[in-house]
């Protein structure tokens, strides 16, 4: 699978997922740490990528759009690197699992 993780959340998590054999990218990896949040959405539409996101724009992005690009909406609150990191990976089965099977937004909390 493809990841692209959204400024808000750590680039440890894209590195994690990397570790866990998918490809992965920060948008600070590509440069986008200042480009909206309508072209960082197109980006993941066209690559194919997963968008892994804090920030409810994209879901309101994906709620518009009649092909929708997959979407990962993390709904915890301010919590240290470390402890996001780790409840990530405990889910990350059941998230790979819910994208095989084409389901589209995820809501994580």
């Amino acid at each position: 699978m493809r990841f692209l993780v959204d400024a808000q959340l750590p680039i440890a998590l894209a590195r994690m997922l990397q570790q866990h054999g998918h490809e992965s990218f920060h948008v600070d990896d590509l440069n986008m740490m200042q480009t909206s949040d309508r072209d960082i959405y197109a980006w993941a539409k066209q690559n194919q990528s997963v968008i892994i996101t804090k920030d409810e724009d994209f879901v309101i992005l994906h709620n518009a759009d009649n092909d929708p690009c997959s979407l990962c909406w993390i709904r915890v609150g301010n919590t240290r690197r470390k402890d996001l990191l780790a409840w990530f990976e405990r889910l990350l089965p059941l998230i790979e699992e819910k994208l095989i099977v084409g389901e589209r937004l995820l809501e994580l909390a």
